[in-house]
């Protein structure tokens, strides 16, 4: 009896915690953009932004989610410390509602939810549908969980062996919130922790002090998590605010620990159910935080910006700038902070393709050091945007979503290649140059430096189209290839006209002059490769570049062939 028992209680707790994912999930991949835009702009003053907090979080029933969400902006400087602090004090309210709701008895609607939800899931072509179809599927089965849950507990209420474990487990108020605390972290989660309270309490399997014990704690372990993950972020302001959430629950829970047992009498006067009591103090309690801390929270804020100051440091290039950890679960946001950050990677490139061609004609030694040093930080980028876009890609993408992936990975990935080009092969020559005192010929510098102006705008070309996906730019990036091809080979039969005549600095700089066109033409080969994926979608690419004449031979396709 007592093994069923734990096993049933295991099998409950499993599926509420896997329904409360699916209801998160659900609704980050359905309306993550639109919650994060709102958050965002609804932050005139603490009231309105203790409202957005509590809105978004009543959609994702996850703090920690709204937590993670408000730090990053904290970091990027879009939003101030105290309508942070305010979103968040908002936020532990909205993760009071749905135990509002599940406290009432509205099991019967499970089924409706759970059928209402697989049709739309399995048969609607819209993304948003499908993702509202996975809210229904994890609400039904949430309301499911308890269901089994009260079933499991109903039989075992005589049952020694769970009554001497949980008197063993709540037999003291700061044992029990410790035990609430890391429940609800290791749940990631405090909403199931309530419901799983409010379960023991109704089966009469705790008393109402150790319960509400337990919902203290609930509160506490919630604020875990957005500190320990708010813990990677490189920047000390964006820590600020779950540092600043947890220290209002410790408040919290030091002021009301030592009433208890006092606060469960009085409202047990007030309300009989006890899952309809452990409801309304799981809200009382994020309320009154709510209230005593929104009017000093300018205040707070500034303990908190002395006790985490931002460093006078200077930028490191090579530390991503857009990657934001916490919208990874909504792939469309995540894809648009991967391509911000391959941008940034792309401004990094052009940056050391620009002073390419200044180290190589007027031999700065600074110059080539540099630019060595602005690779390794391309090459850290380029690592931290493929973890980041492979991250994305665990989660359900749709056919757009997984060609944007694609795309994003294969131009940064084009990108390092040209900066290797820069580093280990342009500087290898500057370097060699200036060991050798060698200069090139006017006409030859002259004509370099028109080559690298092509390629730098060639560059641009393909982060635009990298960005619009636009067809008529994509094309022109081919066709530029085909000119490159031309202004490459038009330089080195001049170079060799020079040769004939004997010039001297030609004759010294030959294979640099050459090997620097090669390598020109090989960055263009790369970022021309952006708008291949464009022109392969919309059919404008032959399968293959070749074709056969009239004799039965094959010639190279002239023009934008790969």
């Amino acid at each position: 009896m007592g093994t069923s028992t734990l096993l049933n209680l295991a099998c409950g707790i499993a599926l509420l915690l896997w329904g409360l994912h699916m209801v998160q999930s659900g609704v980050l991949r359905a309306f993550g953009a639109d919650l994060r835009r709102a958050l965002s702009i609804a932050l005139r003053n603490r009231v309105l932004a203790l409202l957005a907090g509590l809105a978004t979080t009543a959609l994702l029933q996850s703090s920690t989610a709204t937590g993670l969400m408000t730090a990053s902006f904290v970091g990027e400087g879009i939003v101030g410390m105290v309508p942070a602090l305010a979103i968040m004090l908002g936020a532990n309210i909205g993760t009071t509602l749905i135990v509002q709701v599940f406290s009432f008895d509205v099991s019967a609607i499970a089924p409706v939810l759970l059928v209402i939800g697989v049709v739309a899931f399995k048969n609607s072509d819209r993304t948003r549908f499908r993702d509202l179809g996975r809210v229904s599927i994890g609400l039904g089965l949430m309301l499911l969980s308890l269901h089994i849950l009260l079933d499991s507990l109903a039989p075992a209420e005589n049952t020694p062996e769970l009554r001497v474990l949980l008197a063993a487990i709540t037999g003291m108020p700061v044992l029990d919130l410790l035990f609430g605390a890391g429940l609800a972290w290791a749940a990631h989660s405090s909403v199931a922790v309530v419901l799983l309270v409010t379960s023991l309490a109704y089966s009469n399997f705790i008393t109402m002090p150790a319960a509400l014990a337990l919902v203290l704690g609930a509160n506490l372990g919630s604020a875990i998590n957005p500190l320990i993950e708010g813990s990677g972020l490189k920047n000390p302001v964006a820590r600020r605010v779950p540092l600043g959430n947890m220290i209002n629950r410790v408040i919290g829970c030091v002021l009301v620990l030592p009433f208890l047992t006092p606060a469960a009498i009085w409202l047990e006067k007030l309300e009989s159910n006890p899952v309809r009591l452990i409801a309304d103090f799981h809200t009382l309690f994020n309320v009154a935080l709510a209230i005593l801390f929104i009017g000093p929270l300018p205040y707070f804020a500034k303990l908190l910006q002395w006790l985490l100051p931002q460093p006078a440091t200077r930028q490191d290039p090579s530390v991503p700038i857009y990657l934001d950890a916490s919208a990874v679960s909504t792939p469309s946001l995540a894809l648009t902070c991967a391509a911000r950050e391959t941008l940034h990677m792309g401004d990094l490139v052009e940056m050391m393709l620009k002073q390419s061609i200044e180290a190589l004609i007027i031999s700065d030694r600074k110059l080539v050091t540099s630019i060595e040093q602005m690779d390794n930080a391309v090459d850290r980028l380029h690592e931290a945007i493929k973890l980041y876009v492979t991250s994305i890609t665990r989660e359900t993408l749709d056919e757009s979503e997984a060609r944007r992936a694609m795309e994003i990975i294969s131009f940064a990935i084009n990108l390092e290649h040209i900066g290797d080009i820069i580093d280990k092969n342009l500087m290898e020559l500057a370097a060699k140059k200036i060991r050798s005192h060698l200069q090139f010929s006017q006409e030859g510098a002259s004509e370099l430096v028109d080559f690298h102006r092509r390629v730098v705008d060639g560059l641009k070309l393909a982060q635009g189209v990298f960005m619009s996906g636009d067809m008529k730019i994509a094309r022109q990036l081919v066709e530029e290839k085909v000119a490159i091809r031309e202004v490459e080979r038009t330089a080195a039969e001049n170079h060799f006209s020079r040769l004939r005549e004997g010039r001297t600095a030609s004759i010294e700089t030959s294979s640099l002059h050459l090997d620097v066109l090669r390598d020109f033409k090989r960055i263009f080969s790369h970022i021309a490769a952006t708008a291949y994926p464009i022109l392969e979608a919309a059919g404008e690419l032959q399968p293959t570049r070749l074709k056969a004449n009239d004799a039965g031979s094959t010639a190279l396709i002239e023009g934008g062939a790969r």
